[in-house]
This record gives structure tokens, sequence and C-alpha cells, in this order.
């Protein structure tokens, strides 16, 4: 039966589990070490959650094609693989997170930002009051993710990017510096522009298309609308107005990036209720874009065992308690 994705603000229940979920992967022992990962330094335990950050990291630093530049297109953004690659990670972390906290039944919830970026000052929001996700800082110090440096059992960034571009061993706090580089979040205009539903001759008939040639991070279509590449900003917006560490390539040290994400694959899945279960490119474009087409494997924290084909119909897996 496919569990419930539902509002984390308005649900406390689904909030409360996936805190304590949250919390129990990052203290556990995945049987890695960061020598398996080539992390320098000595050979320190990687817990199953940090697992996640080292993925995301190493797929933005996979260029496609690999002679190619990573700020360019990655094995995970900035082209069409970007809502497929993350709807898999999310489908990990769920089943992971139903693992620990013995809930077959738990859906992981998502974060309504648009929801928020109406809001005159979206830092004022419940997702960052204490009960919640706590707020901002040098470390964050209130929340359930609060650093204290007397206790080992608090939240600590273990895994972090280097100036090097290469994964490093930390023993830090949480960082969030909102409101960082945009003045707020993106709201529910911004989000219906992505969908097309203003008429002619405002509205884009090229949103009615998964994605279109050159596949980069700006070529037109509805990925690039919502990865924020392209129009308002969306996805890549709410990751810089959070700042600190929801900025980087090891984003998903701050549990804020699933729920972000988990709001990401919803509107992907209201996409998809509109225009039907697409996606582009087919199997037709040229190798160059080897893990971007329609039947390749992703790049994923398991390896192969997704293509973006098999991501397209979750509903067996999940189903979202509304969507746009």
């Amino acid at each position: 039966m496919a569990v419930v994705r539902r509002n984390i603000v308005v649900n406390p229940a689904d909030r409360d589990a996936y805190i304590k979920g949250v919390l129990r992967l990052k203290r556990e022992d995945s049987t890695l070490t960061t020598a398996a990962f080539g992390i320098p330094g000595p050979p320190a335990p990687v817990s199953t959650y940090d697992l996640f950050v080292i993925w995301h990291f190493k797929a933005m630093m996979t260029p496609v094609p690999p002679t190619g530049d990573v700020g360019q297109r990655n094995a995970a953004h900035r082209g069409p693989v970007f809502l497929p690659w993350h709807r898999f990670m999310l489908n990990l972390l769920e089943a992971h997170l139903q693992r620990v906290l013995d809930d077959p039944a738990f859906g992981l919830p998502y974060w309504d930002w648009a929801i928020d970026g109406s809001l005159p000052a979206p830092e004022t929001a419940l997702i960052w009051k204490p009960e919640f996700m706590g707020g901002a800082g040098d470390p964050v110090t209130d929340g359930p993710f609060a650093f204290r440096p007397d206790d080992p059992d608090s939240f600590r960034v273990r895994v972090e990017g280097s100036p090097q571009v290469t994964l490093r061993q930390t023993d830090r706090g949480l960082r969030r510096a909102f409101p960082n580089a945009f003045p707020s979040l993106p709201n529910a205009l911004d989000v219906g522009a992505a969908f097309n539903v203003l008429p002619p001759p405002l509205g884009d008939p090229d949103l009615a298309t998964y994605d279109f040639a050159p596949w980069l991070a700006a070529s037109r279509g509805f990925r690039s609308r919502l990865e924020g590449f392209t129009g308002t900003g969306l996805h890549n917006q709410v990751h810089r107005w959070i700042g600190g560490d929801m900025a980087p390539a090891t984003s998903p040290n701050d549990p804020v990036f699933f729920l972000h994400h988990c709001n990401v694959d919803r509107l992907w899945e209201a996409w998809m209720n509109r225009n039907g279960r697409t996606y582009l490119p087919g199997m037709d474009e040229s190798e160059d874009l080897l893990g971007h087409r329609i039947d390749d494997p992703l790049v994923s924290p398991l390896g192969a065992g997704a293509t973006p084909r098999s991501t397209l119909d979750s509903t067996g897996l999940f189903v979202y308690d509304l969507v746009p």
C-alpha cells in the first residue's frame, strides 16, 4: 500500500517521526568509513544519514559527459535527470526512515515553502520554530538539530566540502544564514508561473514539455523552471535563501533538504498529473548524455537500480495528500 506524504507544518505526528528518524539515522553506523570514499584523515565511521550527504556531493561532482564540466551538467543537476535522481534519493531515505522507525506506513513529509514565501518575513514561519527545524545560526542553537559542544549526541556535521572541491572530515554544528542570497522564498504565483496557468500570450507553451535540447541547466521546459535556472528561481532559490549548509554540494547535511526536495517532487507529480508521465530525452540522444536519457541507470546512492523511466510513476510507493 502506498504511504501518504503530508505537509509537515500541519501534521505534528509526521514532524515528530521525521525528526526522530533523522536523529536515529545520524547516529547509526553504516559500517563504512571515510576511507571508503577517499576522504582524507584517519578512517572515521560514516552514519547512514551521512551516506546521503556523500552521495549527493559525488553526484554533483560527476560531469555529464565525463569530459564535461560539472558546472554545466552533472549526474544529478543542471539537466533532465534532476527530478528523477532526487526522487530516487527521497525514496531511499524514506525506506531507511521506515526501517529505523519500525513504521512501514511512514511517509516523508514535505515543506510547502510557497506558503511561507507569501509572508512578509519568511524567517518567522513555523518551520523555523524550535519545535520544528529550529532557526538560523552559525551554528544553529535551537530545535532538534541544535549544536551542543559538550554533548557528543547532539546533531553534528561530520562531512563537508573543502575549498578544493573535495570532501573532508569536520565536527561542527549545522549552519543556516537566512535570509541569504534572495530576499524571500518563492511564492504561490511563482509556482503557478511554472505550471503555465497564465493564458496566452502571457503563458509559455514550452512548460507543457518536460525538457528541450541541448538538455542544459537553462534549457526551455518545465524541468529547468522547477530546478530554478529559468523563471523566478524555485528550487535553487530555496537553497540560496537558506544559505549555510543548504548552499553547497553537501546540502543534505541540513535535514530541511529532504523536506524541500519532497516539495519539489510534489510539484513534479502535480505537473505530471496535468501533462502526462512523460520524460525527455529518449535513448536516441547521444551517449554524451549518459545518465540523463530515459532508460539510463541513475548515478544513485545504492548503484544501478533505477532509471528515469522507473521513477515516473511512483504511486504504488507513495502519494501526496495534496498536489497543486
